[in-house]
């Protein structure tokens, strides 16, 4: 057998060994979280439907276990990560989305849009909240929070340096301290205890039952947006609930690393740009939206009440909302189409562009007018702080902002074209394929169970892109191509007797 076939084989048996092993995990904790249905609630159909979705996932982690039997625990390089990490993204989606399925309660193509809704964190969902059992709602949230921390996160806490390819494949950056399982239990750390603090503030000052609490602070930690109820956070008209999901989602849409800095050291947390950058946009926007659109609906007070609510929900990828859109203008749609493309922190748990990104480009932009009166030859030099290092904007920095941004704009153009191509007008088409591909969840009536299948798919596929940011599912497809095409071409030439690689 050639050496690099050998390679190639001895790889692909750490990727199915750690696939193999993470899926197992999750399908035992699916069979224990079925047993919440028995215990909580009486529900035997729904622990079945749980139960059997563990028992096939668990077998599925075993067979990819069985396919590396033999093979030792070895540190995993980046290739073997970002494949890992598309199977275990896709394979975690599909067994999700089978407690739907074997319940009743969705058909398998809605019930894969639901799950990834979940997982991805955006939102947007085809189930009626006020018929389905509450252990089911109970997993949408605990969905849309485990996929806000991510995959990664909990294996190299459970692993350590075994998951620190995963890490590094998943777009993650905020190593807050040198050692990486240390950084990921202190992000998971600040996560769980923002969910204390929600449940806690939510069920004390705003006197929400501890099941919409306890939901409804998951979710919003997630920047997620899945509710209880069908009219969202809308339907239990509260201003000091509001107040306390306002704040939540924007904990959750604010990068680990500016967490763990306004803890450690808030002279590095003034330092960082995209909490003033996030601040100076909903500075401008919020008076935006309430002048154009929610005054002339709501009132003055009440405008600004849900200018400031639907602003922060969009900007941070949440998609909560406390009224409908249906009403809005063109020009306040407009302003949350670009919140929802513009997006939250880096290394935070929601989606879009990231304000990183749009902060190196807005120094690039006034970089270039400084240069144009500087001399020629001038050095290129930009340094700003993420989390509680400084960080230099290195051409390796641009191409990555460059990639992320037009890779971002090539899909919602052909998503918004799909949605045109049904009937949908362009505004209505450039807020839901928005609100998909950002990961935010807000709707302005595109997405219900009767959408046609087109639809559905399209914006499956764009939450599926946007959570993951593309290159890391390309670079995976394209992986397992090419290594398919170089095992045949090897065969082909051993069968030929000729030599190989």
């Amino acid at each position: 057998m050639p050496k690099y076939l050998s390679n190639l084989k001895h790889r692909y048996k750490l990727i199915f060994k750690n696939t193999g092993t993470m899926l197992i995990y999750f399908g035992i904790a699916l069979m224990l979280f079925g047993t919440l249905a028995i215990i909580l609630y009486k529900d035997l159909p729904s622990f079945y439907s749980f139960f059997e979705t563990g028992l096939i996932t668990v077998f599925t982690g075993a067979f990819f276990i069985l396919l590396s039997w033999g093979t030792e625990n070895a540190p995993i390089n980046i290739q073997d990560a970002i494949v890992i990490i598309f199977l275990v993204w896709t394979l975690s989606i599909f067994f999700s989305a089978l407690p739907f399925v074997f319940s009743g309660i969705l058909n398998i193509h809605h019930a894969i849009f639901e799950s990834t809704s979940g997982w991805t964190t955006t939102g947007l969902t085809l189930v009626d909240v006020t018929k389905i059992p509450k252990i089911f709602l109970i997993w949408r949230s605990l969905m849309q929070y485990f996929g806000g921390a991510g995959f990664a996160l909990i294996m190299v806490i459970a692993t350590g340096a075994l998951g620190v390819g995963l890490y590094q494949a998943e777009g993650r950056t905020d190593n807050v301290v040198p050692n990486l399982r240390d950084s990921a239990k202190i992000i998971f750390g600040i996560y769980l205890s923002w969910a204390g603090i929600g449940i806690i503030l939510l069920t004390i000052l705003a006197h929400m039952s501890f099941f919409d609490a306890f939901n409804h602070t998951l979710t919003a930690l997630a920047t997620g947006g899945f509710s209880t109820k069908i009219d969202s956070v809308g339907e239990f008209n509260n201003p000091v609930a509001e107040i306390i999901i306002m704040v939540l989602m924007i904990a959750g849409g604010t990068g680990f690393g500016v967490h763990y800095a306004a803890l450690r050291r808030g002279d590095l947390f003034k330092k960082n740009p995209e909490p003033k950058t996030m601040f100076f946009i909903l500075l401008f926007s919020i008076p935006m939206i309430a002048y154009f659109t929610t005054d002339k609906l709501y009132g003055p007070l009440n405008g600004i009440r849900h200018s400031a609510f639907q602003a922060i929900s969009a900007l941070t990828g949440t998609g909560f909302s406390t009224v409908t859109f249906n009403n809005w203008n063109n020009m306040g749609l407009l302003i949350m189409t670009i919140l929802m493309i513009l997006g939250g922190m880096m290394d935070s748990t929601s989606g879009g562009l990231k304000l990183f990104r749009v902060f190196v480009i807005w120094k690039i932009i006034v970089h270039q007018i400084k240069t144009y009166f500087k001399p020629e030859g001038s050095i290129f030099h930009i340094e700003v702080y993420k989390g509680i290092s400084k960080k230099r904007i290195s051409y390796d920095t641009l191409k990555d902002v460059i990639a992320v941004v037009f890779m971002y704009f090539i899909v919602y153009t052909i998503g918004v074209m799909v949605l045109l191509g049904y009937g949908y007008s362009m505004e209505d088409s450039l807020f839901e394929y928005a609100s998909a591909l950002s990961a935010v969840g807000l709707s302005i009536g595109i997405t219900t169970p009767d959408s046609p299948l087109g639809v559905i798919w399209i914006e499956t596929i764009g939450m599926y892109l946007g959570r993951l940011e593309f290159f890391v599912i390309y670079f995976a497809i394209i992986k397992m191509i090419r290594d398919i095409k170089d095992i045949i071409e090897i065969k082909i030439q051993e069968f030929r007797g000729g030599e190989s690689f």
